[in-house]
């Protein structure tokens, strides 16, 4: 029998769906060894904020964003560092 290949999808309900029917030691040959932790925790120094924007403007950032090749949230970040420095 054919061992299904670990579906490539962006769908947290297709990927739930399958890995409830499904283990990861099956797929113990399609797994690659991260170098790096992908997950940053935050500072005990750091706090989140909630800004409410037009969505037009938060499609703009997004693009922005993706042009430089970084997070929405990670411009807007640096951003607001750019602006207290000139503060």
């Amino acid at each position: 029998m054919k061992t299904p290949k670990i579906p490539q999808t962006d769908s947290i309900t297709e990927l739930a769906q399958f890995w409830e029917t499904h283990g990861l030691t099956d797929f113990e040959d399609e797994l690659e060894e991260v170098p790096e932790s992908i997950f940053e925790r935050r500072a005990k120094n750091e706090e989140t904020v909630t800004i409410h924007l037009p969505a037009s403007e938060i499609e703009a950032v997004k693009r922005l964003a993706q042009a430089k090749g970084m997070g929405h949230a990670a411009l807007i970040r640096e951003w607001v560092h750019e602006k207290l420095q000139h503060a």
